[in-house]
């Protein structure tokens, strides 16, 4: 059989500029070089992995602005979960916020996955994970 390794997400934005900050400032991603698309977006590394952000005003959003486990979302792995808490905090974010706060996180230190799990939202309101899952 074929070996199939994910080699990016795309989610769709409505600021690229915006989002590309968000992603770059408060989860240490790193720009690449993209090639002129007639479409405008960002492509950021995650290690050797991709997240792209591509602009798309009349794309599949989210109403509701509380983060949302069960909702289509995408995980980051840590080894400092923790420290990643600590980081959203020091921006404002908080599992404290009232559920229609956009900086609200949902923490989950010790659930049936069986690793720490958070999860957030970008400024477009896509759920990210961010996990402590074993290598």
């Amino acid at each position: 059989m074929t070996k199939m390794l994910l080699h990016h997400v795309s989610y769709p934005v409505r600021d690229v500029e915006a989002s590309a900050a968000f992603y770059e400032g408060l989860l240490d991603l790193t720009r690449l070089s993209r090639p002129p698309m007639a479409i405008p977006g960002v492509w950021l590394a995650c290690d050797d992995r991709q997240v792209h952000l591509v602009f798309n005003e009349s794309g599949t959003y989210r109403a509701t602005t509380s983060p949302d486990m069960a909702d289509v979302h995408f995980a980051f792995r840590t080894d400092d979960f923790e420290g990643m808490v600590e980081r959203l905090k020091a921006a404002g974010f908080s599992n404290d916020l009232p559920e229609n706060d956009r900086k609200r996180i949902l923490i989950i230190r010790e659930g049936l996955a069986g690793f720490p799990q958070l999860y957030l939202l970008d400024p477009d309101l896509n759920t990210i994970e961010v996990n402590a899952a074993p290598m």
